[in-house]
């Protein structure tokens, strides 16, 4: 296992060659390092409440897994208040960990986090499910789901 130097050094290589506008991109498995070495650490998941019930969610203490989510369900409109909701649940110089379905909402939660102030906003790579397979399913070839870290639910 890698250290959590290694780690956020990695990603920041990431966010320079992937020129991202936040801190960094870390894998699932970077993630579950940092967040099992620091409970400071932040795992921002911003799928909908709807994905987090029926599809399943990352198992962490309530105090590391914040929920904050990008679109609203069932409208799939833009979250209004994500920017609100986010202040009420994390410090602007937290490490924030930000995952989805599969890494693009949270690339965006992240650079948006970044315009206004958060200083180490990071993107998990492949999200919690990953993209989909040649066969049209998830969790098979990528994501948190996929690399066997733990998760609950569907």
């Amino acid at each position: 296992m890698s250290s959590s130097n290694d780690i956020f050094s990695s990603a920041k290589q990431r966010a320079q060659t992937g020129q991202f506008p936040y801190a960094g991109a870390v894998t699932p498995q970077e993630a579950w390092s940092l967040l099992q070495g620091n409970n400071t650490v932040k795992l921002v998941d911003v799928r909908t409440k709807a994905e987090r019930d029926w599809i399943g969610q990352v198992t962490l203490p309530a105090e590391q897994h914040l929920a904050v989510q990008w679109n609203l369900y069932p409208e799939g409109t833009p979250n209004p208040q994500f920017l609100e909701q986010l202040a009420a649940v994390a410090d602007k110089d937290a490490v924030l960990l930000f995952l989805c379905r599969s890494g693009v909402r949270s690339r965006h939660a992240a650079k948006l986090a970044t315009e206004n102030g958060y200083t180490q906003c990071y993107d998990i790579l492949e999200g919690f499910e990953g993209n989909k397979d040649s066969a049209g399913h998830r969790k098979t070839i990528e994501g948190w789901c996929k690399a066997g870290l733990p998760w609950a639910g569907a």
